[in-house]
């Protein structure tokens, strides 16, 4: 439990939502081993990169990456030294990821090289978000990795002190200014973002964004400000969103988001009253949900929930499962025979309390 010295008074006392399973993306820190103090061994990673383990997985410039179709289902595609040295350019910089699964893994991001692997490979480019699921654990990690430091790499082409251009250096973990008398190194940053699950007695917090598909809900969001703890962004955030005040707050897990660079921390939270406000205007709707409304919105096809692969989803899955006992899978498989439950939803643009 995270606590802050100037947590409110909650309506009533709660416990947290516990995290169950693993997020996709998350499970990859199980498996994966970095060898982060040896990325500046420069004869290691020579030794590696040529050894019959190697593997190296390949993005395109819109940082897709390529898969292929096995008797298992999909996978990424990984090219040994052989095939690496036969397809891809000579001047192709691979970027060291770790080792797993008694392999060595390299990432390589290559701008013109669709042709070549459709026609020689049969693979294809895939988008994170939209395939991710279908991946196992290490390869939808893996995917995740290379997307969050290709973004880096392509974001950071010149010194933030001085101008000058950088070079890639550690495997490329470290990008370094290439001007002598500013010599400044730059790592790879990742933004913490805070994700909440708000209830209070018996319904949770939703909202949703204008340009989302109709029917889609999901958790409050934003990211921590400079000088801001976690708990105090979470409730920032959900007064700034919604006008709803949090007092308790408790961490459900993190998962890594690189679309393009954040890491994920989800929280659950509880408000001290359904009273709402929104502050700030982004969001379009919000609205508080009981587990028989989310059931029947989804069964009536009137309500969508996050991606499987958000941590949001994860939240909401644990929440219902917790507190009312309703698996979401199996709502959203269909199997959950409360076809008779009907929605109580607030009208639009009324931001009341309802249970």
């Amino acid at each position: 439990m995270l606590t802050d010295a100037d947590t409110p008074t909650e309506s009533r006392d709660t416990t947290p939502v516990i995290a169950t399973g693993t997020n996709p993306l998350a499970g990859i820190g199980v498996g994966l081993n970095r060898y982060s103090e040896r990325r500046d061994d420069d004869a290691w990673l020579v030794a590696i990169a040529a050894s019959p383990a190697a593997r190296y997985i390949v993005l395109d410039a819109d940082l897709r990456a390529y898969t292929c179709l096995t008797p298992d289902g999909l996978r990424l595609l990984r090219l040994d030294t052989q095939a690496r040295d036969a397809l891809l350019p000579r001047d192709a910089n691979a970027s060291f990821l770790g080792e797993a699964e008694g392999h060595a893994y390299f990432a390589l991001r290559v701008d013109a090289l669709e042709q070549v692997v459709q026609e020689r490979l049969a693979a294809r480019a895939v988008d994170l978000r939209e395939e991710g699921l279908s991946l196992p654990t290490l390869d939808a990690g893996l995917f995740a990795y290379a997307k969050g430091l290709f973004h880096w790499q392509q974001s950071t082409r010149f010194c933030s002190r001085c101008g000058a251009r950088v070079e890639r250096r550690h495997a490329g973990h470290l990008l370094q200014c290439t001007a002598p008398e500013c010599a400044q190194p730059h790592y790879a940053r990742t933004d913490p973002a805070i994700i909440v699950l708000v209830e209070h007695e018996g319904a949770c917090l939703l909202g949703r964004h204008a340009n989302w598909t109709p029917g889609r809900y999901s958790l409050i969001a934003g990211f921590v400000d400079p000088g801001e703890t976690l708990e105090s962004a979470v409730r920032r955030e959900v007064a700034e969103e919604t006008g709803v005040q949090v007092g308790a707050v408790f961490y459900h897990s993190s998962q890594p988001w690189p679309m393009p660079a954040s890491l994920m921390l989800g929280f659950s939270a509880v408000a001290l009253s359904r009273e709402m406000e929104p502050r700030d205007q982004e969001l379009e709707d919000v609205r508080w949900f009981t587990p028989r409304q989310i059931v029947a919105g989804l069964d009536a096809g009137e309500l969508s929930m996050p991606t499987p692969l958000s941590v949001s989803y994860c939240l909401i899955s644990d929440w219902l499962l917790q507190r009312a006992g309703i698996d979401l899978g199996d709502v959203l498989a269909g199997r959950t025979g409360g076809g008779d439950v009907r929605m109580n939803f607030i009208a639009p643009g009324e931001r009341r309390g309802s249970g």
